[in-house]
């Protein structure tokens, strides 16, 4: 048995290992791993029973079971799997391979479209008013902003100051920009629960962190109590941007 194996089997055994790794990321991050290793233990003692045991009745019903299961798995983890497939499509790799089909067409965008987000973010930082701002890219954002009041007006800083301001109804939700126009504002985004997240980054910070996990979006967030400026992208933060450094990454991240 053993000098039958041969490079295909090690490949074989090295991708099973790292779909497993996969999943138990994912569904550490989605706090469900005690159903991660109840359904591995599960597996095993299917394999066991059907395979090394040879029990053809009880093997029989597992089988049943496991056929049922993966369809209740998948019910039950439609959001991880998304959120899976979603990482797997994001891989700079994968999306240079469709660029080889489609082409490679970079959009030409106006620099000066960014500075009014850019100077209204330094103005709200300065007076403490919290804002969260997302920034479409190439996801569609079509169920976030459904959530929210749907506006369609030009991007001004004047606009999102007061969009933004405390007595406002809006304040509260996040604005999405698409397009180079606010489309929407009030939105609700989904809540990222990474536990390595500061605990003094508060609501808004994890809202932005959880859209830039599910899409290729970008978020800003200006701090209530700080005032401080941070931008969440591909699931990662970058805090205590000045105007420069947020006007350079916006730049960079947005095809600039």
């Amino acid at each position: 048995m053993f000098l039958s194996f041969g490079i295909k089997d090690f490949i074989d055994i090295f991708l099973v290992a790292l779909m497993l790794y996969y999943v138990y990321r994912l569904m550490k991050e989605s706090r469900s791993i005690n159903v991660f290793i109840g359904i591995l233990v599960f597996i095993l003692l299917w394999l066991f029973v059907s395979q090394i045991l040879e029990m053809k009745l009880l093997g029989s019903i597992l089988d049943k079971l496991v056929s049922v299961g993966v369809i209740a798995i998948i019910i039950l983890f439609q959001d991880e799997i998304r959120k899976f497939l979603y990482n797997l499509g994001a891989r700079q790799r994968v999306k240079g391979l469709m660029n080889l089909f489609h082409g490679h067409h970079r959009k030409e965008a106006d620099h000066s479209a960014l500075m009014p987000i850019v100077m209204a973010c330094m103005s709200m930082g300065k007076a403490k008013t919290g804002a969260l701002i997302v920034m479409q890219r190439s996801v569609p954002l079509d169920d976030i902003i459904s959530t929210g009041e749907r506006l369609n007006a030009d991007v001004n800083q004047r606009l999102i100051e007061n969009i933004f301001f405390k007595n406002s109804p809006l304040h509260d939700g996040a604005m999405i920009i698409s397009q180079k126009r606010i489309t929407a504002a009030g939105c609700i985004l989904p809540v990222s629960h990474d536990t390595d997240i500061p605990k003094s980054l508060g609501l808004r910070h994890r809202s932005a962190l959880g859209i830039s996990q599910e899409s290729d979006a970008l978020a800003i967030v200006v701090s209530e109590e700080t005032g401080r400026i941070s931008v969440a992208v591909n699931g990662k933060f970058h805090l205590r941007l000045s105007a420069e450094q947020l006007e350079i990454l916006l730049a960079k991240e947005m095809g600039v």
